[in-house]
């Protein structure tokens, strides 16, 4: 059997955070070394992990990938970690700089590097679909509708404008309409319509847990590749 792939959490106080400790704690093909939260740990180690602060991510061991969900301001520490051991690096963080975005592109160079706004498998696959359905639909309008939970604040979402860049590079110009109800955790719809016929291409998340189960998906597909920049889609 081969080892366990060693995964470094970075940002692991938050929602996505904890639910990556929870399904890695079931797994026997991964093995937390590090949690590194921006705040110092209350206990050193919990559940057989160990656990830092950001500020003291140099002192973490070795990995082979880290997860990234936590904010723009503490991206640039763990890009430079990683590019220092030579370890791979999967973020979700949003809101990054385009000075950031460069920094992550240019990694890739180096080391294996994944980013998305959304880790959903299925919201990988749909990307792929819209961008074939585009290009196979000339002329006909598209619209993305997303629904989320009332506490999400940015609309259009950054998965919706996600498929919308899928849309545009064949050719489309899509429009938007965001819908902020409930607890919705996240539902997506992209339509194509023309005179008399009308395509509806369709993602429903019913848990938060997709997306951390996507993450782990592609962090150990990520481990052992060599360097280079790559979208979710492309380690389905």
């Amino acid at each position: 059997m081969d080892a366990p792939t060693r995964l470094l959490i970075h940002g692991a106080g938050g929602r996505m955070g904890q639910a990556l400790l929870r399904l890695c704690a079931h797994r026997e093909d991964c093995r937390v070394v590090a949690a590194v939260s921006a705040r110092a740990p209350a206990q050193r180690v919990i559940d057989g992990v160990p656990y830092f602060a950001a500020a003291e991510l140099a002192g973490a061991p070795d990995f082979d990938v880290a997860i990234d969900f936590s904010l723009p301001a503490g991206f640039d520490a763990i890009l430079a970690a990683c590019l220092a051991r030579g370890a791979g690096l999967l973020s979700g963080t949003t809101g990054l700089s385009e000075a950031q975005h460069a920094a992550l592109n240019e990694a890739g160079a180096r080391i294996g590097v994944v980013w998305s706004a959304n880790f959903s498998l299925g919201v990988a696959l749909l990307e792929e679909l819209v961008e074939r359905a585009a290009s196979a639909l000339p002329g006909w309008d598209c619209d993305i509708v997303e629904m989320h939970h009332t506490r999400k604040l940015d609309a259009p979402s950054g998965t919706a404008l996600a498929l919308g860049a899928a849309v545009q590079k064949a050719g489309a110009q899509p429009r938007y309409a965001s819908i902020r109800a409930g607890d919705i955790v996240g539902e997506h719809t992209v339509q194509f319509a023309t005179a008399g016929e009308r395509i509806e291409l369709v993602h429903h998340a019913g848990s938060r847990d997709i997306f951390a189960r996507g993450a782990l998906h592609a962090a150990l597909a990520l481990a052992g590749r060599p360097a280079g920049l790559r979208r979710l889609r492309d380690l389905l």
